[in-house]
């Protein structure tokens, strides 16, 4: 059977789409449409600093609650902000491949997201990057600033609506992080089976400043393909990612993340976390030490359920300097028999407690997500492992 490449197949994905009404409130919207928003981490109810919601080639909401945070879709930020050219496009290639070409060139909006100098945004920034038209091809493109000494925490979802079984998503994101700024950017998908997702992200940060990553992807697309890429560029600079996979039957994930230690005393860290129930999951890692004192760690851990999945762990280290310390592990197995008896012992069944242990190994305790959303993710894994068991 010959590899399905969404490359090859770009003209089965329309291009239109109507056009849809800006709201109010996200409580305006279809309570489908929230319910699939609050899947991927957007919750009405929860306190947020701003709120982006783009639907299909549409910005549909989009309010800042809080002073020190400035949020718009980026169209119109481009038209206020002059200056805004200067990140537009620029760590980036447009001809990277043919997913950015075609953000490039078809311009369907996204969002900016920026936070002032010195500022502590206390809540995060909810943004979400909604597919309510099928067999649509969405084409993004993002910009996020933290400024000089500021703290910010996105939670960005990207979700399909519950008549949409296939499409295409690509994500462009073009992040800068200043002189001892945080940067913190926790993704949720959750997308229909049938779909195509390409994010393609690059980070800059600057002396001081620290970018943290984190990935849940639990859903079974038909393929997702990322692999963002940090470059540290000022000394003691730091960048975490955390990701989290389970793929189902007939899901492929190729993911992984890529970091240029650039500054001196610079710091990476790397850790995947796979689930495969049938899936294939290709869990990549490239760490490359270019300055003194570099500290880096890669880890990839894979949980195979079923024999019809495959996990693929390939850690790459490449050190360009002689005073630095980078190091990886990588371990791929089944859930332990003992651990699962164990449990059992204490009055779990054999599918309780294959479920708690893949809850525990795939760590999903991280900052900032919805009790909703936790509670989704749970019922997800429970489900996953029972089919996967089976």
């Amino acid at each position: 059977m010959k590899e399905y490449r969404v490359e090859e197949h770009l003209e089965d994905f329309t291009t239109t789409a109507p056009e849809h009404a800006e709201v109010k409130s996200i409580s305006a919207l279809p309570n489908e449409d929230r319910e699939k928003l609050l899947r991927a981490g957007i919750d009405e109810n929860e306190k947020a600093a701003a709120t982006f919601v783009h639907s299909d080639h549409s910005t549909v909401y989009c309010n800042s609650n809080l002073k020190g945070v400035e949020v718009a879709p980026i169209s119109y930020a481009l038209f206020k902000h002059e200056w805004l050219k200067d990140y537009y496009w620029k760590i980036m290639d447009r001809e990277k491949d043919v997913f950015t070409e075609l953000a490039a060139k078809r311009k369907e909006g996204g969002y900016y997201i920026r936070s002032d100098k010195g500022a502590k945004v206390n809540y995060p920034v909810q943004a979400c990057m909604y597919l309510e038209t099928n067999a649509l091809a969405q084409d993004v493109h993002n910009i996020v600033i933290a400024e000089e000494g500021s703290e910010l925490h996105i939670i960005s979802g990207c979700a399909s609506g519950p008549n949409v079984r296939s499409g295409l998503h690509v994500g462009v994101s073009e992040m800068y992080v200043k002189k001892g700024a945080t940067l913190s950017f926790t993704m949720v998908h959750d997308w229909a089976e049938e779909m195509s997702v390409r994010p393609r992200t690059t980070v800059i940060v600057e002396e001081g400043g620290r970018y943290i990553s984190n990935y849940i992807c639990l859903k079974p697309a038909k393929d997702l393909q990322m692999y963002p890429t940090v470059y540290l560029e000022g000394d003691n600079s730091a960048a975490t990612f955390n990701t989290v996979l389970m793929a189902g039957a007939g899901s492929v994930m190729d993911t992984g993340s890529r970091v240029y230690l650039k500054g001196n005393n610079s710091r990476a860290e790397i850790i995947s976390r796979a689930v495969s129930t049938g899936g294939d999951i290709y869990a990549r890692g490239h760490l490359i030490g270019e300055a003194e004192g570099v500290k880096a760690h890669l880890e990839c851990n894979g949980l195979l359920l079923s024999n019809s999945g495959k996990i693929h762990a390939i850690p790459e280290l490449e050190a360009r300097h002689r005073d630095l310390e980078m190091s990886h592990e990588a371990a791929v197995g089944k859930i332990n028999q003992e651990e699962t008896e164990y449990l059992m012992a204490r009055g779990l069944t054999e599918s309780e407690a294959q479920s708690l242990i893949v809850k525990g190994f795939l760590s999903l305790d991280i900052l900032g997500l919805p009790d909703a959303l936790r509670q989704d993710v749970d019922r997800i894994i429970e489900e996953s492992t029972a089919a996967g068991a089976m």
